[in-house]
């Protein structure tokens, strides 16, 4: 059974820093493209940033110049480094994958469980 586990949200304050991990386990053949998703109270889930296998990268507008995305191939692993945090920023991030299980000809969508970020003072 494949998973997302996230780690690394919190409470930090206005300017302050945070960084999101996000692992991918279980039966995987090949994963293409991760990102990060976020939705704060009362708003849609929105990308917030996004890498493909090769090492692409696409940003929202809002977090362009002050968040990184990155990942580990060899771990399954992807990162959301975030700087200038803005009490806007607060809500929950999830984890995203395109990825390939085994035994599987089909390239599935997963989620994490989501992991809350909260900027204030």
């Amino acid at each position: 059974q494949v998973q997302l586990v996230e780690s690394g949200g919190g409470l930090v304050q206005p300017g302050g820093s945070l960084r999101l991990s996000c692992a991918a386990s279980g039966s995987i053949f090949s994963i293409n493209a991760m990102g990060w998703y976020r939705q704060a109270p009362g708003k849609q889930r929105e990308l917030v940033a996004a890498i493909t296998r090769g090492g692409s990268t696409n940003y929202a507008d809002s977090v362009k110049g002050r968040f990184t995305i990155s990942r580990d191939n060899a771990k399954n692993t992807v990162y959301l480094q975030m700087n200038s945090l803005k009490p806007e920023d607060t809500a929950v991030y999830y984890c995203n994958a395109d990825l390939q299980p085994y035994g599987s000809k089909w390239w599935i969508e997963y989620w994490g469980q989501g992991t809350q970020v909260t900027v204030s003072s």
